[in-house]
């Protein structure tokens, strides 16, 4: 069965879009549906045995997809795999900007150097890779950049690192939505809560302990789903999006919106979107890996 998605097929036939941290869950399933709908992917990550699995995948269900083994921190490595992706397929239509990481710990834990190395992976990597796209292809040519950051709203206890990184990257992104908009190009924010995915598998186990307690938090009652996820960001690269910079759509089951004053119901009313066929539950939540 291929991948379901709600889009129309061919959306993005004869489009190259580049997904960062494509070897593994959201990146994965991401780089999984724009080459269901006919993108021609370029997956980036540090791990090129995970990006060549991907790649398999992809092919074997029909699409197409390169692999560029790139650590986005390091600026001639972004240079380069840029360069690489422009000389196979001559053009960068679009970016997902999904490459990123943390560790549970408390603020007062965090060394410079520790905050400084997720700040790096979560905002600076992602500025890097957003300039030399643009520099390189998108200032001439137009396109649409999507950056993923996370429920940071009001804080987010454990992870003030990361919390810090990804409130950057959205100001960051709205920034360059003005300032690249008469390039033609668009920038734009998703900014997922809990989602079922291979990160989940990451965590010490205190912080899984955590995610357990996660869904009772929520409205909606649950984790989302990688699709779930992937068709927000689907959405944001297509056209009709067109006239969508600048902005953050949130993908958390409303988790925001929760409040003291409420007491949340318990319920079993909201059904995930589970449209990657090849969607992995993580182990923790009973999955095989």
């Amino acid at each position: 069965m291929p991948y379901q998605s709600v889009f129309a097929p061919k959306l993005f036939e004869g489009r190259t879009i580049i997904v960062t941290g494509g070897g593994s869950g959201i990146g994965r399933c991401t780089a999984h549906e724009l080459a269901a709908l006919g993108a021609t992917v370029a997956l980036w990550g540090r791990t090129a045995e995970k990006l060549e699995a991907v790649r398999r995948e992809i092919e074997e269900d029909g699409g197409c997809a390169s692999i560029h083994p790139c650590d986005i921190r390091e600026e001639a490595q972004v240079i380069a795999a840029i360069d690489t992706v422009l000389a196979r397929h001559g053009r960068i239509d679009g970016l997902v900007n999904n490459a990123g990481g943390q560790y549970r710990t408390a603020m007062e834990t965090i060394s410079t150097r520790g905050f400084e190395a997720v700040v790096r992976n979560n905002l600076t990597g992602g500025f890097i890779v957003m300039r030399e796209v643009y520099l390189r292809w998108m200032k001439e040519h137009g396109g649409a950049i999507v950056n993923i950051i996370a429920d940071i709203w009001h804080g987010w206890p454990d992870y003030a690192h990361s919390g810090a990184a990804r409130g950057g990257m959205l100001t960051l992104s709205e920034t360059a939505a003005c300032e690249w908009a008469a390039s033609g190009v668009r920038v734009n924010t998703v900014a997922p809560g809990g989602i079922a995915s291979s990160g989940f598998d990451t965590y010490t186990p205190e912080a899984k302990a955590k995610i357990l307690e996660y869904p009772p938090t929520v409205p909606l009652q649950r984790y989302g789903s990688e699709a779930e996820l992937s068709a927000a960001i689907v959405f944001l690269l297509s056209p009709a999006a067109a006239y969508i910079t600048g902005t953050c759509m949130r993908v958390d089951g409303g988790t925001p919106n929760a409040r003291g004053t409420w007491k949340l119901q318990t319920h079993q009313r909201s059904r995930p979107f589970e449209g990657f066929h090849r969607a992995k539950l993580p182990e923790m939540l009973g999955g095989k890996g």
